[in-house]
């Protein structure tokens, strides 16, 4: 049976999962399956928190999901963050930061941030950011190889600047195009085969 390849642009408000083994977080919480009729075996390349948005790839094929995984592969946020981002704060970003995991501290590998000029081209989120009366925000590019739990929050965060919005727009060469919040597409691939040989 060949191996079946999605990309989602998961909406604000659900979990990266299909189901969960807590009762209480299975009635109350929302789930991928509920977004479309997925075959049985797909599986959630990565995650993208509960309140993180944007482009999240699913397989059948366990190979895959390990490859795009990797720290070969870009994974590209968008962050609305509190606050007018310095550049010193980028530097900082760009350099890595310290942040928690656990019970243990972790520096953050360098990676690749810039100021944008003007707020992306998103589609409106589910739930409203927050009033401007309560001051200024600004959006920033967070490219990355790495992928912690609430890594990028956790990096803007420490660099002074809390996200607001977080929005995955490309994994690899992957981008989230024209897809709407809960939409789902099916590709034949997820990598290029040159890229899942080496």
């Amino acid at each position: 049976m060949p191996q079946r390849h999605f990309l989602l642009y998961k909406p604000y408000g659900y979990l990266s999962q299909f189901t969960s083994e807590f009762e209480r977080e299975q009635r109350k919480k929302r789930f991928l399956g509920e977004l479309h009729d997925f075959p049985v075996g797909t599986m959630a390349i990565g995650r993208l928190d509960e309140h993180s948005e944007g482009l999240l790839l699913l397989t059948t094929d366990g190979q895959t999901s390990a490859q795009v995984r990797s720290k070969d592969i870009e994974k590209e946020y968008y962050a609305q963050v509190d606050g007018l981002i310095t550049d010193e704060a980028v530097a900082q970003l760009q350099e890595g930061v310290e942040i928690g995991l656990r019970d243990v501290r972790y520096q953050t590998l360098p990676c690749q941030v810039r100021r944008l000029v003007e707020a992306p081209a998103l589609p409106p989120r589910g739930r409203s950011i927050r009033s401007d009366r309560h001051g200024p925000t600004s959006w920033v590019s967070i490219i990355v190889t790495e992928g912690k739990f609430r890594q990028v929050r956790k990096m803007t965060a420490a660099a002074g600047f809390p996200t607001l919005r977080l929005v995955r727009v490309r994994i690899g060469e992957i981008t989230l195009s024209d897809l709407q919040p809960g939409e789902v597409r099916e590709v034949s691939e997820l990598l290029p085969a040159a890229a899942l040989a080496e």
